[in-house]
């Protein structure tokens, strides 16, 4: 089973990312949010989760915004997403990361991630 986890969206200032983004769709913090990560929930009801990041990359040259998809299986998954059009993508993980980045057929990034559900 595979399903949206998080929007991921990068900018360049997180504390006023998540003022904007509170406002316009009336979202709250889920937890403390860090200097450079933050993730929002609606105040009220169900709702798609936003993950805010920190990057240094220009929004008019590079991808910014990316999903993050959760898998109760994520090896199964990744196969499953590779046999349907999706790549592998060449990516500097940090240790112990818990996701795999593959790429769509367009190029536009994603990560896979395992997730209880």
């Amino acid at each position: 089973m595979l399903k949206i986890g998080s929007i991921v969206w990068g900018v360049s200032d997180v504390p006023r990312a998540i003022e904007f983004w509170c406002a316009a769709l009336d979202y709250t913090p889920l937890r403390e949010p860090s200097a450079d990560w933050a993730i929002l929930v609606p105040k009220k009801g169900n709702g798609q989760q936003m993950a805010i990041t920190i990057v240094s990359s220009d929004p008019e040259t590079h991808q910014r915004h990316h999903l993050d998809l959760y898998a109760s299986d994520q090896e199964a998954e990744v196969k499953r997403l590779l046999s349907i059009g999706a790549r592998h993508v060449d990516w500097r993980y940090p240790e112990g990361a818990d996701y795999i980045v593959l790429a769509d057929p367009d190029g536009n990034t994603f990560c896979v991630i395992q997730k209880e559900m």
